[in-house]
């Protein structure tokens, strides 16, 4: 039996491929903005879920940074909307 293959090699298919990568990003930003926040000692269920909602990359990106410093979720959060 011959499996077509040209679906693996389609635009569609490569889109698919790339959302996924996209989506594991933003997890592992996310996990690792509640681990360091969780270090921290200042991490709380509504920031939790805050965060694990979130799948914009550039605010991951800015919470991610912000967490290295962050004292408090206000230092966190502070100016970012999602």
């Amino acid at each position: 039996m011959v499996v077509p293959l040209s679906y693996f090699r389609s635009k569609t298919s490569q889109r698919l491929r790339e959302a996924g990568r996209m989506e594991a990003h933003a997890d592992v930003r996310a996990l690792t903005i509640l681990r360091i926040l969780d270090r921290k000692a200042i991490l709380n269920l509504p920031a939790h879920e805050r965060i694990v909602s979130c799948h914009d990359r550039d605010i991951l990106d800015k919470w991610l940074d912000r967490a290295i410093t962050a004292t408090s979720l206000d230092d966190l959060f502070h100016d970012t909307e999602s």
